[in-house]
């Protein structure tokens, strides 16, 4: 098995990575993150062609790279334990970065492009009960600091991932200048993908009180949720506030921030049934992300039926 590095020193692929980033930037507008994974992800891809290869790279080379090449990395990385959904997400960066090589430089790479990712299952999301998202914003609105504002701060920030559907991400990027918080909010979310939101009186409520109680000062260009000495708050912060909640309500290791904006879609879609609506709500770029929904109401449904329907219960066949 090859070993890779999280930095390649191959001088050609490195210049030419260090652009498609900057172009990806510029273009796209993908998130640090997102960047410093692409980063990671070809740059391991690279030092695997380098030692497949046992020289420098050429443009030739990266002319040259069809299936087989593609299936020996991929056979290298699950071999250094690489789960089958990061290799899938993984060779979708290094398409991206050879593709763009390709028109960039004028070759062809349809054969590389073709391959085909591993499969693999993705996991269902976990919503929680109304119930038990309702009892988690109460408990964050009324025990654990003893500070008001912080309360109020903590209440607010879960009701906007549970009655709005924001991922913490964008709770967390709201800005003084958002306020009053108006009854329709765009929402910037994955990849600079605007989208609107509606808010209901409720959260606007919240974030009326947590202004009120606020101590420092409201800069309108400035981050709206602060930590107790006035710094920006992180997300490690809301996982903080959902995990006290969850021990003294007694609710599994799924209760998590994400959980919430999974509930907010679940039940929403359990309401209405417009699936393209709940894909708009939340930021997908894909209604078969949204999908997932349909499949976690029909093992809802599965288990109810089975904890209640009379032959099941006898044991009769």
């Amino acid at each position: 098995m090859i070993e890779p590095s999280t930095d390649s020193h191959d001088p050609l692929a490195s210049q030419l990575l260090g652009q498609w980033i900057r172009h990806k930037s510029v273009v796209t507008g993908a998130s640090s993150n997102t960047l410093t994974a692409y980063q990671r992800d070809i740059s391991r891809f690279i030092d695997f062609l380098t030692q497949y290869f046992a020289k420098s790279l050429t443009l030739q080379d990266l002319r040259t790279i069809e299936i087989r090449e593609a299936r020996a990395w991929m056979s290298s990385e699950r071999q250094r334990g690489v789960s089958a959904r990061s290799l899938s997400r993984q060779l979708s960066a290094v398409k991206g970065f050879i593709g763009w090589v390709g028109e960039t430089h004028g070759f062809d790479t349809t054969s590389f492009l073709a391959v085909r990712a591993p499969r693999f299952q993705l996991p269902l999301p976990r919503p929680m009960s109304s119930e038990n998202a309702v009892n988690m914003i109460a408990h964050a609105e009324t025990s654990g600091s003893r500070l008001a504002w912080v309360k109020a701060r903590d209440a607010a920030i879960l009701i906007l991932l549970y009655g709005c559907g924001l991922r913490v991400s964008e709770a967390l990027s709201l800005q003084w200048s958002n306020c009053p918080l108006p009854q329709t909010l765009c929402i910037r979310g994955k990849g600079g993908k605007e989208r609107m939101i509606p808010t209901m009186p409720l959260a606007r409520d919240a974030i009326d009180r947590y202004q009120t109680l606020f101590p420092f000062d409201q800069d309108t260009e400035s981050a709206m949720f602060r930590g107790v000495r006035g710094g920006v708050l992180n997300q490690r912060a809301v996982r903080h506030v959902l995990e006290r909640a969850r021990h003294a309500l007694g609710l599994p290791s799924s209760a998590t921030p994400h959980a919430l904006r999974h509930s907010f879609a679940s039940h929403l879609l359990r309401a209405s049934g417009d699936l393209r609506a709940i894909q708009e709500l939340l930021g997908h770029s894909s209604l078969s992300t949204t999908q997932a929904y349909t499949e976690v109401d029909q093992a809802q449904l599965m288990e109810v039926y089975q904890k209640a329907h009379p032959s099941l219960r006898s044991g009769d066949g």
